[in-house]
């Protein structure tokens, strides 16, 4: 069968329509800018990392083919996701409220099925809120305080 090779996700790359009003999303979100790259008029990179994350987002002007804000369910993991929704709503973000899913194992697309609240007992994995960048790329805060075994 031979070793295990690791897999280490670095980089999403989220499409923009207007690289500029990206960017001051996300700085003032509080993600660190680590680049802003230009190469003539047809190429930018602009790489930001979240708070306490080892991957990263990119977005920029020729570096897909992806429609501008069709990207869907980013997740942030915190720890407390009260405290990570305030935030975001204290920076001028609109966040839903928390809720859960019906079904308790993850959530369904869009809003189906979504109940109002924490998930009962409020278990790891199980409660979320949503929002989105200004181009529509949807983004979830998800509240894990114990990993399952092996992450």
């Amino acid at each position: 069968m031979g070793t295990v090779v690791d897999y280490q996700l670095e980089v999403i790359v989220l499409p923009v329509a207007d690289v500029d009003r990206a960017k001051e999303f996300y700085n003032r979100i509080g993600f660190r800018e680590d680049i802003d790259y230009v190469d003539g008029q047809d190429f930018r990179v602009v790489h930001f990392t979240p708070p306490g994350s080892h991957c990263s987002i990119v977005v920029g002007t020729g570096i897909g083919t992806a429609a501008p804000g069709s990207t869907e369910n980013v997740h942030l993991i915190v720890r407390d996701i009260e405290e990570a929704r305030a935030d975001l709503v204290g920076r001028g973000v609109e966040v839903s409220e928390i809720f859960h899913d019906e079904g308790g194992v993850f959530h369904h697309a869009g809003d189906e099925k979504r109940v109002p609240g924490f998930y009962p007992g409020r278990p790891s994995y199980g409660s979320f809120a949503s929002f989105s960048d200004p181009d529509g790329n949807g983004f979830l805060l998800q509240e894990v305080t114990e990993r399952f075994p092996g992450r």
